[in-house]
């Protein structure tokens, strides 16, 4: 199969801060596989966690690097390319845009979407939350104001873990939930918590009918979520501690759920493995995303039956997707009845 990479820059309507920083726009990577005439899409989008991250740079390199070593395979022979995968080390962002990529192209043989492939119930998607980021009470009831006036909203992530400390975390998410009073909401600190400011905030959070907390306590910390487990009334997911199916035995016994990136997992392949370990281990899933478009978006929605909690939101703040494809409707992302991904091109995007 020949590999095609192109970069593509996106733009949020509004920046995103979280407890590592903020975000206004990212250079993410377009990836075209053609093979008997069939061509499948993936994309890959820069990330990164504490001191460890991948980079647009990093990813379009290693794609350019594999694409001679791809040419003799076929996009079915996909456990042979896990293992080619494996043997070179290759980044999860890098492996995502490959892995969606042949999925892409296995529904475009089939003519089938993949969800109808794996025979999941669309009707299943649960409604996706949108996020709220780190901001003054004042900017975030407006944010919350845009949120609500450009989409169906059912669900609010807010991102708490303040640098000003949790004092701050509180005045800002009582201000959203002034503004949204119809809107259940999720929290997720992004690691920006101590262990006592976590237990602190839990207990506070649990008493104004929060749902979870994802991320708690910074990644390496995964020790002290027993100890915080012990104490919270509310369920913790993680996000940041969980790449892939090897880390779910370790954190079962730790946590309620785990956050599932097709970034951090390896693509959708590894993904499914994710859900079924952590089911197998009594935990919730969610599926999360980055500063993906909406093609890696309508990649996770494809899965989205299996999920108990959606935060597919990142193409719905940017004014210039390239991509259309998975739809909002009554506040759930649903894939569309096309074959593979069912994602097009759309060159008026603005």
């Amino acid at each position: 199969m020949q590999v095609e990479v192109n970069l593509f820059t996106v733009n949020k309507r509004f920046p995103l801060t979280i407890s590592r920083g903020t975000t206004a726009k990212t250079t993410n990577v377009w990836v075209k596989i053609l093979h008997d005439d069939i061509e499948g899409w993936g994309e890959a989008s820069p990330f990164g966690v504490g001191n460890y991250g991948q980079s647009t740079e990093t990813i379009k390199d290693y794609l350019q690097q594999l694409a001679p070593l791809l040419q003799p395979f076929s996009p079915l022979q996909r456990q042979e390319i896990e293992q080619l995968f494996v043997k070179n080390q290759v980044p999860s962002g890098v492996r995502a845009a490959l892995d969606i990529a042949m999925h892409d192209w296995l529904g475009k043989r089939v003519g089938l979407p993949l969800w109808q492939i794996w025979g999941l119930d669309r009707q299943a998607i649960v409604p996706t939350s949108v996020t709220i980021g780190i901001d003054t009470p004042e900017r975030a009831k407006i944010r919350t104001r845009d949120w609500l006036e450009l989409t169906d909203v059912r669900l609010l992530k807010v991102k708490l873990g303040s640098p000003h400390g949790i004092e701050a975390d509180k005045e800002m998410l009582l201000a959203v939930q002034q503004e949204a009073t119809a809107q259940e909401c999720f929290v997720d600190a992004n690691g920006g918590w101590s262990l006592a400011d976590a237990i602190a905030m839990c207990n506070w959070l649990a008493e104004l009918g929060i749902k979870y907390v994802e991320q708690p306590l910074v990644r390496g910390q995964e020790e002290d979520l027993i100890k915080l487990k012990a104490q919270s009334p509310l369920p913790i997911f993680v996000d940041e501690s969980c790449f892939n199916s090897t880390d779910i035995p370790r954190l079962a016994n730790y946590v309620d759920g785990i956050n599932i990136k097709l970034m951090k997992s390896g693509g959708l392949t590894e993904a499914l493995r994710m859900v079924h370990t952590a089911k197998a281990c009594g935990l919730q899933v969610m599926f999360g995303c980055y500063s993906d478009s909406t093609l890696s978006n309508t990649a996770a929605a494809q899965l989205a039956p299996l999920a108990d909690y959606l935060d597919l939101d990142s193409h719905l703040n940017l004014s210039d997707d390239p991509f259309t494809g998975a739809l909002l409707q009554e506040g759930r992302v649903l894939p569309n009845d096309l074959p593979g991904l069912g994602v097009k091109y759309s060159a008026s995007a603005t």
